[in-house]
C-alpha cells in the first residue's frame, strides 16, 4: 500500500465507508445464521439471546443488551479514540438491531441476503457519520486514557466462556464435545485461555470424524 493510499484510508471521509463495509458483512452474517444456522459474528452467549427470540418470540434480551452496547460504544469511541468493533458493530449491529427488527415484524432485511447487505451498509454509514460528528464536536484536550480499560474488559470476560463453549459443543455432538474437553484441558495445562482450546479441539475432532466416517 502506497503512502497516499494509507493516508486516504485514515481520513475522516473514508471512515464511514469502512464502517459501512464492516456492518454490511456483519448484518449479512446474522442473515446467514437466521436462515442457515451458521455465520453469526458474535460470542456464543450473545447469539444465544437471539436464539431465544427466534425460538420463543421474545427478543427483549437480545435487543436490550446488544443495542445498549451499540449506543454506549458509539458514544465512547470518540472519547477513547477507538471503535470497539466487538461491542458496537458485532453485538449492536449483528444482534441488537436485527432483534429489534424481528420483534417489530420487519423480517425482510434479515431473510433476504442482498437486502441484508444493503441494510447493514446503511446502518454502518450512519454509525460512521455519527462517530465523526461526535469527534468533531469534542472539546480539545479530552483524555483518551480509557482505551486500555475498554480493551481489557472484553478480554477478561472471555476467560469465563470456556465452560459454556464446552457445553455448546457437547449439545452439538459427541465428537465436538470430546474435542472441546480435550482442547480445553490441553490449553489449561499450557496456562492458556481454555475457550480457545475448546473451540479448536471441537473443530479438529469433529472435522476428523466427518472425514473418516
Amino acid at each position: 500500500m502506497t503512502g497516499k493510499s494509507a493516508a486516504l484510508l485514515l481520513t475522516d471521509k473514508i471512515f464511514p465507508l469502512l464502517v459501512a463495509v464492516a456492518c454490511a458483512a456483519i448484518f449479512a452474517g446474522t442473515h446467514m445464521y437466521v436462515v442457515h444456522g451458521v455465520g453469526a459474528f458474535n460470542e456464543i452467549f450473545v447469539v444465544q439471546m437471539l436464539d431465544e427470540g427466534l425460538n420463543g418470540g421474545d427478543f427483549a434480551a437480545a435487543a436490550g443488551f446488544a443495542t445498549g452496547f451499540l449506543i454506549a460504544r458509539v458514544l465512547e469511541g470518540p472519547l477513547v479514540g477507538l471503535l470497539d468493533i466487538g461491542g458496537s458493530l458485532m453485538t449492536g449491529v449483528g444482534i441488537g438491531i436485527p432483534a429489534m427488527m424481528l420483534a417489530a415484524g420487519f423480517t425482510g432485511p434479515i431473510n433476504n441476503f442482498p437486502l441484508a447487505l444493503l441494510t447493514g451498509g446503511i446502518i454502518g454509514l450512519i454509525i460512521g457519520i455519527v462517530i465523526i460528528l461526535v469527534r468533531k464536536l469534542m472539546p480539545e484536550g479530552i483524555s483518551a486514557s480509557g482505551t486500555g480499560v475498554m480493551m481489557g474488559a472484553g478480554n477478561a470476560t472471555g476467560r469465563f466462556l470456556g465452560p459454556l463453549i464446552i457445553l455448546s459443543a457437547i449439545q452439538y455432538g459427541i465428537p465436538s464435545g470430546l474435542g472441546a474437553i480435550i482442547g480445553a484441558a490441553i490449553f489449561y495445562k499450557l496456562d492458556r485461555h481454555i475457550a480457545g482450546g475448546a473451540i479448536l479441539g471441537a473443530m479438529i475432532l469433529a472435522g476428523l470424524v466427518q472425514m473418516f466416517v
